[in-house]
């Protein structure tokens, strides 16, 4: 049986290099012996030789490749072993990266996503110490005691970060040192004895006011920085007396605020009372507040689109939102879905003309793409929104009848916009009075099967039909 020695540095390679040659020759996985910087390597942090090629080009998913640079740092001994007995199965199933039912990769993703987030708390919690030399470039060091062999890995980040000075990071694994621009490592050992640094207390000071006790979350904050790591951090020490004052400080916080709103915050009170307070007498008036209102139009919004059509009138037709045609003509229903809306009405015995036709919300609600407007579907705030328009436009219709078209329609009418295809074709009565729920002519439009499509707009003609004979 083939025993297979890795180093402690340059692990990710060396399983590489030994994996290709055991896969290249035919060695089964429960023949290979795996083992990790044994007391019998020679010298435990020199560069791993080339293990020898066997003929043959062996090539694997470039995911593969990535998943075993990450798991070779991982802290189970078995790492290695499970990553080979992977590759052994994925050299005739490529397929098998892809695969989430498999146990093993399940594994050995697992173990991965252990790594990174080793790998992220040592870019977070790591806290170095000034070593106070007289040397033109100054000298730092920090003690780490990271969960997995993630020293390697992980120090380029700091020779970026901190390309400026020099610094060590000590841990019981590896120690890493950087000098004069040249990264190296050594064995680990036992914490050293840093020195204090007088930034730590301004590093200090600093997270004390930066600290919101109207926010503690213990369980998040424990999960997200471990109380393993606290005793190497200066201000995880502030951290018991932040937590016992925290509701006593948030209650201070919270008698110290202003009574008044801000500028800004009074002007929206005056507005939502100032709409609460206005009646309109006619449609024109509406138009005109409408009018007044579509001058301060958010970004990615279009104008105020009110209805049209005979008050009062006994029906009232409710779509759901102006399209992009819609905003432009300042009319609602006159895109491909009001141009369906007015054949299936015609159709059914629904003359336009002798209806109020409008939507629940008001605005057209877009994103750009180039230079075309794309339709967004509006959400609560939007409804919400626009249900002072509609109720306006209701008080001055005053209609026997409302047909609701979509679900938006439904949800602002009714207060519920779930089972739409299930209610279609009933009668809900709601403080607006009797509402007919049907789908929006837009839904047809999009059925791809031409069959659903023509079921779909017999159905909806039906319905329309239904408003016409309850109206009768």
């Amino acid at each position: 049986m083939p025993t297979i020695d890795l180093p402690r540095l340059h692990t990710a390679q060396a399983w590489r290099d030994a994996a290709r040659t055991l896969l290249a020759r035919g060695t089964p996985p429960e023949d290979v012996l795996w083992t990790y910087a044994s007391p019998a390597q020679s010298d435990l942090f020199a560069a791993p030789e080339a293990a020898p090629r066997a003929a043959g080009q062996i090539t694997v998913p470039k995911g593969f490749v990535a998943l075993a640079d990450s798991v070779c740092w991982h802290a189970d001994p078995e790492r290695f072993a499970r990553l080979y007995a992977f590759l052994w199965r994925l050299r005739d199933r490529p397929s098998l990266m892809q695969d989430r039912g498999d146990a093993d990769l399940a594994r050995l993703r697992g173990m991965e996503k252990n790594v990174h987030r080793c790998a992220h708390k040592m870019k977070a919690f790591v806290r170095f110490r000034d070593l106070q030399t007289d040397t033109n470039r100054r000298r730092f060091a920090a003690w780490f005691e990271p969960t997995h062999h993630t020293v390697e890995p992980t120090a380029p980040f700091f020779t970026r970060r901190f390309a400026d000075m020099d610094w060590v990071i000590a841990t019981p694994d590896v120690t890493a040192r950087f000098e004069s621009g040249t990264l190296s490592f050594e064995a680990g050992a036992p914490r050293p004895d840093l020195p204090e640094d007088a930034a730590e207390e301004l590093w200090g000071t600093y997270f004390r006011n930066i600290f919101n006790p109207a926010r503690v979350k213990v369980h998040a904050m424990t999960s997200e920085m471990p109380r393993k790591y606290w005793k190497n951090m200066p201000e995880t020490r502030h951290i018991p007396e932040l937590l016992a004052t925290a509701e006593r400080r948030a209650r201070e916080m919270a008698e110290a605020a202003p009574s008044l709103p801000p500028v800004r915050a009074g002007r929206i009170l005056d507005r939502l009372h100032a709409e609460r307070s206005f009646t309109p007498v006619t449609l024109d008036d509406l138009r005109a507040r409408a009018e007044e209102e579509s001058r301060d139009s958010r970004p990615g919004y279009g104008r105020i689109v009110l209805g049209e059509g005979p008050m009062p009138a006994s029906l009232m037709i409710v779509g759901e939102q102006p399209g992009d045609e819609e905003d432009r003509a300042g009319r609602p229903f006159v895109g491909p879905a009001g141009q369906l809306f007015d054949r299936e009405a015609g159709a059914a015995g629904l003359d336009r003309s002798t209806a109020y036709v409008t939507n629940a919300v008001k605005r057209f609600k877009y994103t750009m793409r180039g230079k075309r407007r794309i339709h967004q579907a509006p959400d609560r705030g939007d409804v919400e929104h626009a249900k002072w328009w509609i109720r306006q436009e209701i008080a001055l219709v005053k209609p026997q009848l409302i047909l609701a078209m979509g679900a938006t329609a439904a949800e602002t009418l009714t207060g519920q916009r779930a089972g739409i295809l299930s209610r279609r074709g009933t009668i809900e009565e709601t403080e607006f009075g009797p509402v007919l729920l049907t789908v929006h002519p837009s839904y047809l439009l999009r059925l791809p099967d031409r069959d659903a499509r023509a079921r779909g707009t017999e159905a909806f003609r039906g319905d329309l039909a239904a408003a016409v004979a309850r109206l009768g």
